[in-house]
């Protein structure tokens, strides 16, 4: 008898493996000498990812990587009126929140750019400008939450401090706490079920209100009769003694409140990673890891090559570290004054050969999906959503309703993102937010599309997203590597 193996497919069969379209598991694909080194690439991404939990940290870390690898400080090179050309490495820290960085190509730039961008800030506690009380014996610190979180999840779990103070004289202090084992960590409290029959009858988004975020920091007492709110004295002079921070300090302070918990293999097969910050450093750092890999290349992309790590998107990308600031476009547009000469940006045609650079610009957005959940499938359309193992998330177009505050990609760049990824063996699949009417979201691909650039969601999918503990797989995060490596390095067009 002839095995299944052997037997002669049938028309329908031929005809759909010739039309159809199948998203495949790419561990079911993953060559043997592969495994290694998603396995490797995720262990590096844990790391970094401890160690990167604000969009400071992330912003320090890569500038102290890229410094090592050559590339130079944008201000610097333009304060000497130096003349890049192709294979320089430049960098712009922008206020130590953003971090903007290029591969120079051979092809002159106003051919165009291959632009990475992701945004390295995530969902969180901030603490307010004065934020430090005593009530009823206990020391708390009052917060405003910073971007879309379920209030409920970020109560009874270890929580860390992360931020910096100015003090009068202008000195910058850094402080960490909660971190190491040997740190004190903080929470936000909670009522006990015996006492929770109001609570229970709420809504979800009801259970914990924003002003009820508040951070416990401490309970013994300085001791001196004379003096009120002795907690919180006990807990300022610890600040003071440690640091050097007095209350009016907080003015001048940004101070976020993470959970404390370190980034964790999850499962029994470990093929997956449990941590706090995947939306959206999980992209950020591929897209990182994938700039730096060209940039080590012998030779230079013909297609100058930009890396753009942003700030305030859980916000909507506002303030002077977003993407709807003006940072992008002067880096592009010192990078034409360094390519061409000081004397090329006092010139008429300066300003059209920046306009001409970015509408013939291509660009991935890299950013999370929302991984379909069985557990909560009545929110997913399942034949578009992302799902684990698959690879790169593909989403044509984003926001919500009616496609409302979102990007919609031409299907002429779809097709050219898609081409490229086939032709280098990269895994893809769809990548819709869920139903219609059911939600939605963007990202910061609208405000680089409103440049003129050709605008690409791609990022990798993920669950419990905005929660203290998200979730991704190890697959899915070394396949965007080397998605965003091969789009980068992409030199057709």
């Amino acid at each position: 008898m002839a095995s299944d193996k052997n037997k002669e497919k049938s028309g329908g069969e031929v005809l759909l493996e010739k039309i159809g379209f199948s998203v495949k598991n790419c561990w079911e694909t993953l060559a043997a000498d592969e495994r290694d080194k998603v396995f490797k690439f995720a262990e590096d991404y844990k790391s970094f990812l401890d160690s990167a939990k604000t969009e400071r940290e992330f912003t320090t870390q890569a500038m102290a990587i890229l410094k090592n690898n050559g590339f130079k400080d944008v201000d610097e090179a333009l304060a000497k009126g130096d003349v890049i050309a192709a294979g320089d490495k430049v960098v712009q820290n922008v206020r130590d929140k953003a971090v903007i960085f290029a591969i120079v190509g051979s092809r002159p730039m106003t051919e165009g750019f291959n632009i990475l961008g992701a945004h390295i800030d995530s969902p969180r506690i901030d603490l307010k400008t004065n934020p430090l009380y005593e009530d009823t014996g206990l020391a708390f610190m009052d917060t405003h939450y910073y971007g879309g979180i379920k209030h409920y999840q970020w109560s009874t779990i270890p929580l860390a401090i992360h931020g910096i103070v100015i003090k009068k004289n202008g000195e910058k202090c850094t402080v960490v706490v909660g971190e190491n084992e040997s740190d004190c960590v903080f929470t936000v409290t909670d009522l006990l079920p015996h006492l929770a029959r109001e609570q229970m009858d709420k809504k979800a988004s009801e259970f914990v209100g924003g002003e009820e975020l508040d951070l416990l920091v401490g309970s013994e007492p300085y001791i001196d009769e004379k003096v009120e709110d002795k907690v919180k004295l006990g807990v300022l002079n610890i600040l003071y003694e440690k640091y050097g921070i007095k209350e009016e300090d907080f003015a001048s302070a940004e101070f976020e409140v993470v959970p404390a918990h370190k980034a964790r293999d999850l499962g029994f097969d470990r093929s997956m990673i449990g941590a706090y910050g995947h939306d959206d450093r999980c992209c950020a750092y591929t897209s990182f890891a994938a700039a730096l890999l060209i940039a080590g290349n012998k030779s230079p992309p013909e297609r100058t090559a930009i890396c753009v790590l942003e700030d305030k998107e859980e916000i909507g990308s506002y303030g002077n570290t977003g993407s709807q600031s003006k940072n992008f476009e002067n880096f592009v547009s010192y990078l034409l004054a360094l390519r061409e000469g000081s004397e090329k940006a006092l010139s008429a045609g300066f300003d059209i050969d920046r306009r001409l650079a970015l509408s013939r610009s291509y660009m991935l957005s890299s950013d999370v999906n929302a991984a379909f959940d069985p557990g909560f499938a009545g929110v997913f359309d399942k034949k578009t959503a992302s799902h684990f193992g698959k690879g790169l998330a593909i989403s044509k177009y984003t926001g919500r309703g009616g496609k409302v505050g979102g990007s919609d990609a031409n299907a002429e760049f779809c097709r050219r993102v898609l081409n490229t990824l086939d032709k280098n063996g990269v895994r893809w699949q769809y990548g819709n937010l869920g139903k219609v009417d059911k939600g939605g979201g963007g990202t910061i691909a609208l405000h680089f599309a409103g440049l003129g650039i050709e605008v690409l969601d791609c990022g990798i999918p993920v669950l419990s997203m905005h929660s203290p503990f998200e979730v991704i797989s190890k697959i899915d995060l070394y396949t965007a590597f080397r998605g965003y490596t091969a789009f980068l390095g992409e030199n057709s067009g």
